[in-house]
């Protein structure tokens, strides 16, 4: 599956959800953003299972300001409805496949009961 460009009203149902999904927040004035690019839609064809979506800062400055991007490229990668990893910077494509594979693997019970754990103990 080829990577999708979302918009600030798309966000939110593109990122909740079952399954793994991967944002790359973005501008095409940034260096590091345009060579990112290609390792990102490589890795989308790589992984049909997982969606990849890129977000223009540029056009989009009201959602990367709500969600604090400060520093592009910005990865953020959600996993049936959580946020699991949120790293500025360009990863090479060994790394991305290394995140992916470690997002895969994840235990999701065990990381959303420990989310419940840490919301009782900040009561």
């Amino acid at each position: 599956m080829a990577t999708t460009t979302i918009t600030g009203p798309e966000f939110k149902d593109a990122v909740h959800g079952e399954g793994i999904t991967i944002v790359d927040f973005w501008a095409s004035w940034c260096g590091p953003c345009m060579r990112f690019g290609p390792v990102f839609e490589k890795a989308s064809e790589a992984n049909p299972d997982i969606t990849f979506a890129k977000v223009n800062t540029e056009e989009e400055q009201d959602l990367a300001a709500a969600l604090g991007i400060s520093s592009i490229p910005t990865l953020m990668v959600f996993r049936d409805d959580v946020l699991v990893y949120r790293e500025a910077g360009a990863l090479p494509g060994p790394a991305l496949d290394s995140l992916i594979t470690q997002v895969r693997e994840l235990d999701m019970e065990a990381v959303k009961a420990q989310i419940e754990q840490e919301a009782a103990d900040a009561e």
